[in-house]
Formats: structure tokens, sequence, C-alpha cells
């Protein structure tokens, strides 16, 4: 072999593993799919149960992150959604819950709702909801940017998930739970498009108003025993079948929000997924990159019900494994599996229900929690109404009055924080005032302090203890703390180039987003805090 051959021969070979790496385009299409109340160990605690094309098709033969969590206290779903499409966390995106109290008027500000738009195909008043109070923008806002062709869509039953996952420039759908129509409002656009109008006039929310929900499987094959809905006899067999009437009066009221609590909520959201796939064609254009976030609330509405110790939410997710089947097999099937990513995770997961132990846990009572602090501050600096609200583990103070009687709000704070210290099921409590003037590593007051926002979050953050959770009627189970059993979720993805990969690391939620902008070409959100994921970024370079 001569000279110049054994030199070209040479530079191949070095070439070969970059060709390689550089063969795979960007996917055609991006889709990121979030389940609502999906603890990490539901796929260890179910796996077995599943099928191969659903959620284990992630786990064999996906990228899958096992200690996948969130850094912050604060693990609501509002809050947790912002942090996957932000990248940020809420002390960054501001999002600490779906209200809080403006201090300067002292009345409550709500997150999506909006009184100067309307909603499209909904009754007079209804679907008024827009991301005006979003403070940063999200991923899909980045893809349209910088990519003004590429399309984002964004769907979910709820309207709070649905526009926090949107941001400002996706088309965002949800569910009227009035009527069961796919709505949006104008803030997005003028008008539903035809295919929207059209499948709305098909009526397919109607046919799950009498929805009847039996086992999914052989009773022997469930782990979980506990059960509230499901009828079986003394002998254990099972004696009828669930039927829920939705149909409270025939054509007038209909009970769509109770029908989001069953299996059928994610049929919806499938169904009307794949409708958008279809119309809006996504991953049909070469050289341009589109995005749909697809967010199934129904697990966590019926997770809070039923608790996850429950046959409810074991067979909630056995349904839901083939709903991600058929949805996956239908995405590969019009994109092309060569030209898609799916990523799946969830947002957060939930506690043990509070009653399921035998002896049930107390749960922290809010409202007797307000007035008791609001007594102790009448002793201490004479009466008046002192607590204005207490939204998600935070205690909101009338700063107006403080200020009036010339009192110092650091020194008024701490002196209730003392005296919150003494609750029985609270652990930690943080003042805005040491979250503001203090940096904390390391520690709960780390996380604590990665979910206060000092325009929103309240004077006084609490923190419960394990297992603790606030009382709330018809609630078993709730998120919102720093324990394993809401920060720990399943974090996967699935396409080209990931192969059955297991990472045992502890990654950061906060890197979905810019990992997500990675793989599709474009700068990372502007207030993401998080960094691509070194396995993905090495194969996107």
């Amino acid at each position: 072999m001569g000279v110049f051959f054994r030199f070209i021969f040479a530079a191949l070979l070095l070439a070969a593993p970059l060709a390689g790496r550089a063969s795979s385009p960007r996917p055609r299409l991006v889709v990121n799919i979030v389940v609502g109340q999906m603890r990490y160990d539901y796929l260890l605690r179910f796996g077995h149960n599943m099928s191969d094309h659903g959620f284990r098709r992630f786990l064999n033969q996906g990228l899958v992150y096992t200690d996948a969590r969130y850094n912050f206290m604060q693990t609501i779903s509002p809050a947790t959604l912002a942090t996957l499409t932000t990248g940020a966390d809420p002390s960054m995106h501001g999002v600490v819950s779906t209200r809080w109290i403006d201090y300067t008027l002292n009345n409550t500000v709500t997150l999506v709702d909006d009184n100067s738009v309307s909603g499209l195909d909904c009754d007079a008043g209804l679907g008024r909801y827009s991301p005006r109070q979003l403070t940063v923008p999200t991923l899909g806002d980045r893809l349209r940017e910088q990519h003004p062709e590429s399309k984002v869509i964004t769907i979910a039953v709820s309207p709070v998930s649905a526009v926090i996952l949107g941001g400002f420039a996706s088309d965002t759908y949800w569910i009227d739970d009035s009527r069961g129509n796919w709505i949006s409002s104008t803030y997005y656009m003028s008008q539903l498009p035809g295919w929207v109008e059209r499948y709305n006039s098909l009526r397919i929310s109607s046919q799950y108003l009498d929805y009847k929900w039996n086992l999914d499987k052989p009773r022997d094959r469930y782990v979980n025993s506990v059960f509230s809905e499901f009828d079986f006899g003394s002998d254990g067999r099972f004696k009828r079948i669930m039927s829920f009437n939705f149909l409270k009066r025939k054509d007038i009221n209909r009970d769509y929000a109770a029908v989001f609590t069953t299996p059928a909520g994610n049929s919806l959201v499938t169904e009307f997924a794949k409708q958008a796939i279809i119309y809006e064609k996504l991953g049909k254009t070469d050289g341009r990159t589109d995005l749909i976030n697809i967010c199934y609330d129904s697990p966590r509405l019926a997770g809070e019900i039923y608790g996850g110790e429950s046959m409810e939410v074991e067979d909630m997710f056995y349904r839901l494994d083939a709903e991600i089947a058929d949805l996956v097999g239908f995405v590969h099937a019009q994109a092309g599996s060569d030209n898609v990513v799916i990523v799946l995770t969830s947002d957060h997961g939930a506690s043990d229900s509070y009653d399921y132990s035998g002896t049930p846990r107390d749960r922290f009572n809010v409202s007797q929690f307000r007035v008791i602090v609001n007594g102790f501050m009448n002793t201490q600096y004479g009466p008046g109404d002192w607590v204005i609200q207490y939204y998600d583990r935070q205690l909101y103070l009338n700063r107006n009055l403080v200020y009036s009687k010339g009192l110092s709000l650091e020194e008024v704070q701490n002196r209730v924080a003392a005296f919150v210290l003494q609750f029985r099921g609270v652990s930690h409590v943080l003042t805005s005032t040491a979250m503001q003037s203090s940096f904390f590593s390391g520690s709960y007051a780390e996380k604590m302090q990665n979910s206060f926002y000092p325009r929103r979050s309240g004077d006084l953050t609490v923190n419960l203890m394990p297992g603790w959770i606030e009382e709330k009627e018809g609630h078993r189970t709730a998120s919102g703390s720093m324990y394993e059993y809401d920060t720990h979720v399943p974090l996967m993805l699935l396409g080209p180039r990931f192969y059955g990969q297991r990472v045992p690391r502890t990654v950061n939620m906060r890197d979905v987003a810019p990992t997500l902008a990675r793989i599709m070409g474009i700068s990372r959100p502007i207030a993401s805090e998080g960094e691509p994921l070194d396995e993905v970024a090495r194969l996107y370079d």
C-alpha cells in the first residue's frame, strides 16, 4: 500500500467515529410526555405486569436515569411542570403555587386565570386562561424563537398543566369540564383550528359519561390490595363492574371533572394527541423539529383520591401503560422511529396515604393553623387580621399592618417562626427575610430556598415532617415535600441514539429542558439553570 493510500486509510479510520456520530440528523419530532404523580418506585412495583411496548419499552430500549430528582421542596404540579419546561427551579421561574398574595393590596393573585381573554368553544366566562403570569419563557418558546417554522403543541386535561407546559408560543389545549370539549383561549388563537372543531363535534368525551372501570388483569396479579370503588365479595371474588355515572342531569350538567379521575381521562388525552399529530403534520418536515407536550393529569387526580397503595391507582397505571404503547407506536408510524425522540417523566411522586398503615396519621389542619397563629400574633402585637392566607406550605402575613405599627418585619417573622415550630407535624420553618439574606447549601434549607421566589412566596415557608400532608377533603395523599416519595421520579428517553442504557447517578430534573434543547439543536431556555445531561450531550454535539 502506497504512502498516499495509507494516509487516506488512516484518516478515514480517525474520522469514522465522528462521522458515525454526525450521521443521524436532529429529530423531526420531540414528544414530551409528563405523567402526573408517578413515583419512580411504581416502575419497580408494577413493572412485571406491564407490557413490553409501554413503560418497559423505555426501560429496555431507552436511556433511563434511575436517580432523577427535583432539588426543591415545593414539589407541586405547577412548580415542577415549570421546572421541566424552563430548566429552572421555582426560585428562578417564580411558579410557587397556583395562587399567592400581592403584598401591596393583600389580595390573591392566580397563576393562569386571565379575565382579559375569552375561552374558545365553551360557555361564556369559562376557559379564560393565559400564561401572562409566567415570568420566564419555556422550551417551546425558545424553539419558536429560533425556528419560527417549527410547531409547538401542548395538550393536558388541566388548564394549569397545559398553560405552564406550553408557555407563551405554544398552541395550547385543555378540556372544558362542563361540555367535554377540547378548548383554548383567545390568548393563543382567535379561533380553534377546523380539525379541533370537527373533533369536538363528534362528542367523543360524552362516550365516557357512563364509564365502566373494571380490573384490567386478574385480581391475583395485583400488588396492591386496598380498594375503595371496586366491589369484591367476602370470598375475594370480583362481584360487579364498577360503574361511574357522570351524567348528573341529562344534556345539562355533565360531570367531566369526575371522568378525569378515571383511566378515561388518559384515553381522551391520547386520542386528541393523535389527532394533533395527524392534522398539524408534526414530524413530517425534513430540517424542522416540532415539539408536542402531552400531560397525563388523571393519575395524579386519581392518586389524590385513592392513594398509591390502592388497586385503583395500580390499575390506572396498567391502563396508562397500554395508552403509552399505543401512542409510541402511533408516533413512530406517523413520523418514523428514526425521526422521533420521546421523553417520559413525571411532575412529582406522592406520599403514602394518611390512613394506609392501619393507624391513621395526623394531618396538618391548615384552617386551625391560621386561626392559632393569628391568635398568637394578637397577644403579641395587639388585635388585627395578622394572617392573610396560607397557600401550599406558605404563610402570608399582613405586612401593611406590620409596617403601620412600626414593627420590624424580620423580628415579627422570626417570632412567628419560633411559634410555628411548636406545631405537631412541622419539621422546619424559614422566613422570607432569611432566605433573601442568606445562602443555604446542601441541606433541607437549600431545597426550601430553591422553592422561594421573593415576590410570590410567603413570609414563612413550612416544611412538614415526613409522611405528613395537609388536610384536604377527599384527598388521601398529596405532594409538595422535599422527601424521596415526592422528589424521585422516572426520567427515560427513547430514540434512535439510545440503546438500553441505565444511568445510576443522581441527576437534577432542571436538566431536562436544556437536554431537549441540545437534542433539537437550539439554545437552552434563557432562564435555564440546568445543563444538558452528559449521556445525551455527547450524542448531539
